[in-house]
């Protein structure tokens, strides 16, 4: 019962994104092509609801799960790194067809191919971990 709330939101969220057609590969295949606008609204919304609960969090000094107030860390303003790991991102996602959340949205959805790619995406991020130290930051 204590990890109810995450399985609820999980589910919310794998509903929202199979309704608004944001799991289809055809989308965004059609957004990476610059053909439709449906992928940029859905992104565009999240981006302006994102800038809205930020701001609300930083007005009413909103707090955590813990109780400790929530506190944002400047960005490091290294262009390169950004551009960089965008690139990468942006390659597997047109590649694969599916961000991160979409990922397992589909294999919930019965599209068991994702697990491939979500294998892919935990094995990509734990190698980043292991070399991280490594790279130039």
């Amino acid at each position: 019962m204590k990890f109810l709330k995450y399985i609820l939101t999980g589910i919310l969220f794998g509903i929202v994104m199979a309704k608004s057609e944001a799991i289809s590969w055809f989308r965004i295949q059609e957004m990476f092509r610059f053909q439709s606008f449906h992928m940029f609204g859905i992104i565009g919304t999240a981006v302006i609801l994102g800038v809205v609960a930020v701001y609300l969090i930083k007005k009413f000094r909103l707090k955590d799960l813990s109780g400790e107030e929530i506190k944002f860390q400047d960005k490091d303003m290294a262009w390169k790194k950004y551009l960089i790991g965008g690139t990468i991102f942006g390659l597997g996602w047109a590649l694969t067809g599916a961000c991160p959340g979409p990922i397992f949205v589909n294999i919930g959805y019965g599209y068991l191919g994702m697990v491939v790619v979500a294998f892919g995406a935990v094995a990509g991020t734990y190698l980043y971990g292991l070399i991280k130290n490594k790279l130039p930051h």
